[in-house]
């Protein structure tokens, strides 16, 4: 007899687990604001004469398709969960880095 309780147990976890997850996503509005954050930097950063400035620019442009990718990776249905969480997380991160290094351009000689 527990060894069929133990069975029917099992099997209920089991289908349980194979229910298909929603993936998390942003709000849209969250995202334009994003995008336009790290795209706003990039135009700055890149037309800046100064020195500083200039160096950073290369590395201001893979920004935006970090963000890109991050939003397609949490997107993807194939995507574990967590996986699509932590893309997410990154999305966030990204748009952060890129209001604060905009923030920061004052500091370089860049106009505001």
């Amino acid at each position: 007899m527990r060894g069929w309780l133990l069975l029917a147990l099992v099997a209920c976890a089991d289908k349980k687990s194979d229910a298909p997850s929603k993936l998390p996503s942003l709000p849209a509005a969250e995202v334009q604001r994003g995008e336009d954050a790290c795209n706003a930097y990039v135009a700055k950063v890149c037309a800046c004469a100064a020195p500083a400035a200039q160096k950073q620019c290369p590395l201001a442009k893979a920004l935006p398709e970090a963000m890109q990718l991050a939003l397609a990776t949490a997107a993807n249905p194939t995507t574990e969960h967590n996986d699509a969480l932590r893309a997410l997380t990154n999305v966030r991160e990204t748009t952060k880095e890129c209001i604060e290094q905009t923030a920061k351009l004052p500091a370089l000689g860049c106009s505001p």
